[in-house]
């Protein structure tokens, strides 16, 4: 079995060097060396020489159809090629030593050598190599001919019987073949690199093997044939069946290749690291299993990344025209639906318009392949032309590539799950905006760019009336909710501003590059634009935000300072305007808020935490009616606590039920200390907005009633504007299932909000209280005593009570009285009194009143 190696030119991996000047001789005249004709050139003389100086010694006459039937026979056995590419060399391997052994015998090295390189040059030529190749693969034919006709030399003269001229055949032949392995190799290193220590095991053990045998075969058909000639009758075909299982050898080595390459590709992705470059080295690994100019890898978008397209390629190609193109020919046949395997379009039988394809691409033939992603959307593998200008691609390479498909898809999913997993740690999973750590690491980032001129807002805004949806209508309404936020925020952002959800209802919106004051115009713009009724769960939800803004550097320099005191700003807008900025001073005011936050709970067991009282009278009788509970905290510390300073807090924190409760307590012990003294007097309690969404407050009222002994009809609870006409209570029926307590339901404020007094028609409302501001006017202002009038008017029309708050002098009470005003609640009756002051009030200023009849307890009155 003799070897060949076409000559190509060979290119190491990109190494990155600097490059060297461009006119230096040395390098010149080294990278003309390695060109194939210089080989060429240099190969022609030593087989001259050799040649001449070996092979006529060896001739000797023969019949002229012998070297012919040799010529034919060598032509037989060289177009039977076993192929071993390493890089861009093919490693050839044909069973011409049998043929050899018989030239040797019957006509000689001169012969020999003619017959197996005409027969060499023909089969080259009719596989279009190069002509350098060419000449170099025929050059050496004649040198390791002349070679094994050398070693025949140091051996007696041959004759077919004796064992000594088997040996010295065995030897010629061995020597034949590490002539032909050596040439190949000197080939390989002078044209870019050094052959591995696997090269010279893999060439050189068919030629230990196989030399015996083509020996022990040629000698033995020799002789069978000297005692009968018919003896070729039983030789060829043994021939022919050697030939065969050379064949049949040939391509299960190749199969066994094709599945160890597979096999090697596959554990060698296996060995991607999640570090790694996974399409990059999926792209390199396909490239060198296939043997392969360039690689194109091209995956469609996925998450926040844009479509990608990775090149593997030699001389450090990173891109070239055409994969990544979507409506390029041959990636479009590839991606068709219902294509099966790959496609392989080569060069010379191919249309215009392929042929245009693989023009822009610099190819002449190229492997296409769909690839599964986890998009949706497939992505593109394409190989492009063997670095081998020998081995072209077969069936069987369309057949490797599908079979490395499944791997790749595989690899593919595998790293894109890494990536999900990657963005999953950054980004909200509801509503896809980059979390508080990834915020954080943008926000650091920025700011380390230029530590000294670096500038950017950061906008941390919070959804108003999420508690209460989430209370009221349940998670999915408030996810739907915030999904509504998250794309006003977005489309109302700047272009390059960073929007991100933060945790629960707080969102955060960075600004790059603004000062203070510009992210305080963008914060107020953005709150604006965002202010807005959006369709939840079938209601209209209000969408409004509460924005706190900071800025750096003038508020901090890293991510966690910025984020702690637009946290803070946060908090102060709650009390303002909605828009607040950070200010050295809040930071008093959140450690006061955080500190009152932890002693609430201690403050109401202690009883820092009371109520006063605020008698409200009939406007035509001056019976006291009812007294209003108001809440008062009285901190030893702080002193006297505003009481929407605390009741926010509470709100805040989720305590506002047990400061509800304890409220509702108190109010309903003096109640029941009047009744205990046979006197009727209601107590009206307020209750937060977000009260109405705990869905445990009816069982709580119903408790605290039952606990107290007091009957439903002498509890009012005061409930604000915006909570009882709020869709989500609307559309419950909390109102009702207190109404149903005995309790009457009174709406304080009315006339500062957004309803009408039709809309409390469907509601289970028994009275309205007139604001205070529209109150105090009436006695200098007719418009305001126009609107009292109207609002008294239209209430009673729908059979509700009226309570105007603020009455300060006797002229406004007049009004009221005259305009039909039920009741009166205000300076000039009382200010608001704690518990024994509202005693002394009580015997100091009221017389009671017999029971009416059919009542079960007294009245008190005021006495004039």
């Amino acid at each position: 079995m003799t070897d060949r190696a076409p000559l190509a030119e060979y290119q190491a991996p990109p190494v990155e060097l600097p490059e060297p000047p461009p006119d230096r001789p040395s390098q010149q005249r080294g990278a003309a060396l390695r060109r194939p004709e210089m080989l060429a050139v240099g190969a022609v003389p030593l087989a001259v020489v050799l040649g001449a100086a070996v092979l006529p010694s060896a001739w000797q006459p023969v019949n002229p159809l012998l070297p012919l039937v040799l010529f034919a026979a060598f032509l037989l056995t060289e177009s039977i090629q076993f192929e071993i590419e390493i890089r861009r060399q093919t490693f050839v391997l044909t069973p011409t030593e049998l043929v050899i052994v018989l030239g040797l015998i019957e006509v000689g090295g001169l012969w020999t050598a003619v017959a197996r390189a005409a027969a060499l040059a023909v089969v080259l030529a009719r596989s279009r190599y190069p002509l350098a190749k060419t000449v170099f693969n025929v050059a050496m034919v004649v040198v390791d001919t002349a070679v094994a006709v050398a070693v025949l030399r140091q051996f007696p003269p041959m004759r077919l019987e004796s064992p000594t001229t088997w040996v010295a055949l065995t030897v010629a032949v061995v020597a034949l073949g590490v002539v032909s392995v050596a040439g190949v190799a000197t080939a390989i290193s002078l044209t870019g690199g050094r052959p591995a220590w696997r090269f010279w095991a893999d060439a050189l053990a068919p030629q230990v093997l196989i030399a015996p045998l083509s020996v022990a075969t040629g000698v033995a058909a020799l002789l069978l044939v000297q005692n009968n000639a018919w003896a070729w009758l039983l030789i060829l075909p043994v021939l022919a069946a050697i030939v065969a299982g050379f064949r049949l050898s040939a391509s299960a080595s190749r199969e066994r290749r094709s599945i160890q390459r597979v096999y090697d590709f596959a554990r060698g992705i296996e060995q991607i690291r999640p570090d790694d470059d996974g399409p990059a080295r999926l792209a390199a690994a396909v490239k060198e299993l296939l043997n392969a100019d360039k690689v194109a890898l091209w995956l469609p978008p996925y998450l926040d990344e844009a479509p990608r397209l990775v090149v593997a390629g030699d001389g450090g190609t990173t891109w070239y025209d055409g994969p990544g193109d979507p409506e390029d020919l041959l990636r479009r046949r590839a991606l068709e639906p219902g294509a099966t395997g790959p496609v392989l379009v080569a060069a010379g039988r191919v249309s215009a318009a392929e042929t245009a394809a693989l023009a822009r691409r610099g190819a002449q033939e190229v492997l296409g392949a769909p690839v599964a992603t986890s998009a949706g959307e497939p992505g593109y593998l394409e190989v492009c032309d063997r670095r081998s200008d020998v081995v072209s691609f077969t069936e069987g390479d369309r057949s490797a590539l599908d079979s490395m498909l499944t791997h790749v898809n595989a690899a593919i999913r595998q790293q894109q799950l890494l990536t999900q997993i990657r963005y999953d740690a950054d980004h909200d999973r509801l509503t896809g905006l980059p979390n508080r750590q990834r915020l954080a690491a943008e926000i650091d980032a920025l700011l380390a760019a230029d530590p000294v001129g670096a500038r950017a807002g950061l906008v941390l805004a919070s959804l108003d009336n999420l508690t209460e949806v989430v209370d009221t209508l349940g998670h999915a309404a408030a996810d739907e909710l915030l999904l509504v936020t998250a794309g006003l925020l977005r489309e109302h952002a700047p272009p390059d501003a960073l929007v991100a959800r933060m945790e629960g209802e707080q969102f955060a919106v960075l600004l790059p590059g603004l000062s203070l004051a510009a992210a305080e115009r963008a914060a107020r713009r953005l709150r604006e634009a965002t202010s807005t009724r959006a369709r939840v769960a079938g209601l209209d939800l209000e969408v409004t935000l509460t924005i706190g803004v900071a800025a750096a550097p003038v508020h901090g320099t890293d991510s966690g300072t910025l984020m702690q005191r637009a946290d803070v700003a946060l908090l102060a807008a709650v009390d303002s305007s909605g828009v607040a900025s950070y200010h050295q001073v809040l930071d008093q005011q959140s450690l006061r808020r955080l500190q009152l936050g932890t002693e609430l709970e201690q403050a109401m067991a202690e009883g820092q935490i009371s109520v006063v009282f605020q008698p409200i009278i009939d406007a035509r009788t001056s019976d006291i009616v009812s007294v209003e509970t108001l809440v008062r905290w009285a901190h030893p510390r702080f002193g006297a606590i505003a009481p929407d300073d605390f009741i926010h807090l509470a709100e805040q924190i989720g305590r506002i039920g047990a400061l509800t409760d304890h409220v509702l307590d108190l109010a309903l012990a003096r109640c029941r200390r009047w009744l205990d003294q046979d006197i009727a007097l209601s107590v009206a309690v307020n209750l937060s907005a977000r009260c109405l969404a705990e869905p445990d407050l009816v069982e709580r009222v119903q408790r605290a009633l039952r606990r107290h002994g007091v009957p439903g009809e002498l509890l009012i609870l005061e409930l604000t504007e915006g909570s009882v006409v709020d869709d989500s209570v609307r559309s419950s029926n909390v109102l009702g299932e207190l109404h149903a307590l005995g309790l009457r339901l009174s709406m304080d404020d009315f006339g500062t909000g957004y309803s009408s007094l039709s809309q409390l028609r469907q509601l289970p409302i028994d009275e309205v209280k007139i604001d205070k501001s529209f109150v105090l006017g009436m006695s200098t202002s007719q418009g305001e005593s126009f609107i009292a009038r109207s609002i008294i008017e239209l209430a009673h029309n729908l059979g509700l009570r009226v309570v105007a708050e603020g009455v300060e002098d006797e002229l406004t009470r007049k009004l009221l009285t005259e305009m039909g005003c039920d009741k009166l609640q205000g300076f000039l009756v009382s200010r608001p009194l704690p518990d024994e002051r509202l005693e002394s009030w009580l015997l100091a200023r009221t017389g009671v009143r017999s029971a009416a009849p059919g009542a079960q307890h007294r009245r008190l009155f005021v006495r004039a």
